[in-house]
């Protein structure tokens, strides 16, 4: 059944757009649609924005027992719909749905549990005797989220705002909204002061725009590309409100001549199909040592053999479709364009998976016997396509590593760990991985470089939501 998702949620009620315009969302796994939702505009941000701003002048006092009450509420909601927001993103996105329901969904309720513990012990004020400085809320915020990792990206936004006191506009991705849907029901249901928190579904230049340019706005947190994040931050820059972003990235893996190899490169190649290659911080560039780089490809080869693309519903499935025919062009072009610049494709390449002849799927693709200076070690692809890069030296492997306008993540394999810290102090990333270690909500999340600016994620995602008001002689 298609599902009818065309309101917005505006000052704590569902309501109809200022304007009737709707599009479908398309269900990547088999091209049929799945739902229709409205396009917002700037009168619907206009409302979204006032209601937002008579909201802050009562929430932003609340005291952090009310916001921990809140936050519990939130989670507890959550909990009721886990399932459901799972659904909703193997619908809407394609990931597996044990992925969904384990990674996608689980990660979203992670950042909000992990804000209430931070929450607790958060201190809003220092002393610096006879002086003190405030940490207080900026004020309205709008988020601006993208597709692959829907509840992720919205809660590690929405969590630390309603922690520290700010109220909130949410567009949620047009291709992929209908988890943000349901977790705006949940938000609904929670019990939320009307206002605190509004949602706008709509595309960049009608609503993420209108959210970027408005003088009522007082930060905007995005996550998405690089291309859009500079216009966002190009929009925003007259009203001289502050910008956080979590851009693209393209991140090295470094397999050190000590790594165990087998257990290096089957990592490095499991990571990098994970969620269909759909991550910005996924390990994109494979730097093996030329003396094992044949060894590696045939590694490499082995554990694509073993990938199961198909229905992301299906049992045993581990790798979904892309998100959209757009981006399924988009990686095709990219990995003819690795075979048209004379890497070799170890194995996958253009087209579809043997048998699957609607939905987005792609090949599980290695390149080798890449250079760094092809298309595929510096772009984006967004697809399950790993490029694998030799070098000589450890010295040659951190040249390339940082050889690139990108900064999110960097992946370190050694047996030695010293080795591995030493090799990752001279990395330009904001986010290092040393043998297989993953990401915590705790850890602050974000780029250098053209990745980004401003943390996410646990305590350091606190920092983007709060001003500091310094009062001098304030103690006696």
């Amino acid at each position: 059944m298609t599902k009818e998702y065309t309101q917005f949620y505006i000052n704590g009620s569902w309501v109809d757009p200022t304007e009737k315009k709707t599009i479908e969302v398309i269900n990547p796994a088999n091209e049929e649609v799945c739902a229709h939702i409205s396009l917002g505009n700037e009168a619907d941000v206009n409302k979204a924005v006032e209601a937002a701003s008579a909201a802050f002048k009562t929430f932003s006092v609340t005291t952090k027992s009310e916001r921990l009450d809140i936050l519990d509420s939130v989670i507890d909601t959550y909990k009721k719909y886990h399932n459901d927001l799972a659904d909703a993103v193997t619908e809407e996105m394609g990931a597996p749905s044990k992925l969904s329901v384990q990674a996608q969904a689980g990660a979203g309720i992670g950042h909000i549990i992990e804000a209430a513990k931070v929450l607790k012990t958060f201190d809003f004020e220092e002393s610096m005797s006879p002086h003190k400085v405030f940490k207080e809320p900026i004020g309205v915020c709008a988020m601006i989220t993208p597709w692959n990792w829907p509840l992720n990206q919205i809660t590690c936004k929405v969590a630390p705002a309603l922690a520290v006191g700010c109220t909130m506009i949410l567009k949620p991705s047009e291709v992929a909204p209908l988890s943000a849907y349901i977790f705006t029901k949940i938000i609904d249901e929670a019990g939320l002061p009307d206002g605190v928190f509004n949602m706008i579904n709509g595309d960049g230049p009608g609503v993420g725009t209108a959210l970027s340019k408005h003088p009522g706005i007082d930060m905007v947190s995005f996550t998405g590309s690089t291309r859009a994040g500079t216009l966002v931050a190009q929009n925003a820059a007259p009203t001289v409100k502050r910008i956080s972003q979590e851009l693209g990235g393209k991140s090295p893996n470094i397999i050190l001549e000590d790594a165990d190899l087998e257990k290096a490169v089957k990592g490095g190649v499991m990571h990098m199909y994970n969620n269909s290659g759909q991550s910005c911080n996924a390990p994109s560039r494979m730097l093996v040592p030329s003396a094992k780089l044949a060894e590696a490809e045939e590694i490499a080869a082995e554990v694509s053999k073993k990938v199961v693309v198909g229905d992301p519903k299906a049992e045993g499935t581990t790798m979904g479709p892309v998100v959209s025919e757009v981006q399924f062009e988009k990686i095709q072009g990219l990995i003819e364009k690795g075979i048209s610049e004379g890497a070799k494709l170890v194995t996958g390449g253009p087209g579809r998976p043997d048998g699957l002849n609607q939905g987005f799927y792609v090949r599980p693709t290695v390149f080798s016997e890449a250079n760094n200076d092809m298309t595929i070690s510096r772009e984006e692809i967004f697809g399950p396509v790993l490029t694998m890069i030799p070098y000589d030296s450890e010295e040659e492997a951190i040249q390339i590593a940082n050889d690139t306008e990108y900064g999110l993540a960097a992946y370190v394999q050694s047996s030695d760990l010293d080795k591995a810290r030493k090799i990752a102090s001279k990395l330009r990333a904001g986010n290092i991985n040393l043998n297989g270690a993953g990401q915590t909500p705790n850890l602050p999340f974000g780029g250098y470089k053209k990745s980004g600016n401003g943390r996410e994620w646990g305590a350091h995602g606190f920092a983007d939501y709060l001003e500091i008001k310094a009062v001098a002689g304030f103690e006696e």
